[in-house]
């Protein structure tokens, strides 16, 4: 009898859970990393704030991190921008991510942004129809400032990033109306560069594939090779418009300079390096040799182009330096240092290979 009511009490007792209901362990806070390295919390504020550097002693600084990590601290992002009203977030809209060129421009912007304790969000606009409601995205995100590679001449995005206040710089193409600062590379210096070097090497007759003339670098190098060209007394062998910067779009557009002229001409500046390389395609499948017939250049100094035969020479833009100077002067206006929109040039070098190599 007792062994049945000992087992009837046990089946009545309530039975332990087998899921846990112990509370997750609250976040490591400033505080507690203050209080473990025993320094106040402006001190452990200075010490891990990128923007800061030098205002805490390299010591202090060493134990505060050393504390941070043990303690497995991780700064609240969303605290800080309701304190701030900043997110240390910046946005970039490239055209074609695929495209050589933007890499190295985006390691620039990535390597400043970095430095200033900013995140960078990167976002793929294939069409500038999809431009407008990508930029207000990331501002419904509340980036602080947005880096814009994307736009056409006389876009309306410009318009909207001024009506909405929007921090803002363009990249690798200029504001022709002069409200938004700009970074680019001197492409007028370019061509200048490319026309002198192929008289040098004695051709005459030199065309040009030039790019989307909706865009402002295919405008840019256009005049740029015009304006080479008349400076030096020289009439233009043909100039064709791409409708894209692509290698289909560079092969299409040297078959028709090729079909419309009444004599090939020695030599062609393209307007990047994508369209030379359709321009070979063109040039071989016409019989025609590089550069014993036809001297190609190119603009951009993509990856791999040194391995290409002949190897193309080509205008070398300073990436690295473009993006660096755009998130430059986004990080000057967020901090009201740049009011005035400007527009910084940078100068390209001239990268001499075999596709250009001197008549024989």
């Amino acid at each position: 009898m007792a062994y049945l009511q000992q087992t009837f009490a046990r089946f009545l007792m309530p039975k332990k859970s087998t899921r846990s209901d112990a509370k997750p362990p609250a976040p490591v806070t400033i505080r507690d990393v203050a209080r473990a390295a025993g320094v106040h919390v402006s001190t452990v504020s200075r010490a891990l704030d990128p923007r800061r550097p030098g205002s805490v002693s390299a010591e202090v600084v060493a134990a505060i991190e050393s504390a941070a990590r043990r303690l497995g601290y991780r700064a609240n992002r969303a605290a800080s921008a309701l304190r701030t009203g900043r997110t240390h977030t910046i946005g970039v809209l490239v055209p074609d991510i695929t495209n050589p060129v933007f890499p190295p421009i985006l390691k620039g912007i990535e390597a400043y942004a970095a430095a200033r304790g900013s995140f960078v969000l990167i976002a793929n606009v294939a069409s500038s129809a999809m431009a407008r409601p990508v930029v207000e995205r990331m501002l419904a995100h509340q980036v602080d400032g947005v880096i814009l590679a994307i736009t056409s001449r006389e876009d309306p995005l410009v318009d909207f990033m001024i009506a909405s206040g929007v921090n803002a710089v363009m990249i690798n193409r200029a504001d022709e109306s002069g409200r938004l600062p700009s970074v680019v590379s001197d492409d007028r210096l370019a061509m200048k560069l490319v026309v002198d070097h192929l008289l040098q090497g004695g051709r005459k007759r030199i065309a040009h594939l030039a790019g989307p003339q909706n865009v402002p670098t295919g405008v840019g190098r256009r005049l740029g090779y015009e304006q080479a060209m008349r400076d030096r007394g020289l009439a233009s062998a043909g100039i064709v418009a791409c409708d894209a910067y692509s290698r289909d779009a560079g092969r299409v557009a040297m078959a028709q300079l090729l079909a419309t002229s009444k004599k090939p001409p020695d030599s062609v500046v393209c307007c990047n390096d994508l369209v030379a390389l359709g321009a070979y395609d063109a040039l071989a499948r016409a019989g025609l040799r590089i550069p014993g017939d036809v001297a190609v250049a190119g603009h951009n100094d993509m990856l791999l182009v040194d391995l290409i035969s002949p190897p193309l020479t080509t205008v070398r833009p300073p990436h690295g330096e473009l993006g660096w100077r755009a998130a430059q002067l986004l990080f000057e206006r967020l901090e009201d240092r740049q009011l005035s929109p400007i527009t910084v040039v940078l100068r390209p070098e001239l990268v001499v290979r075999g596709s250009t190599a001197p008549v024989a």
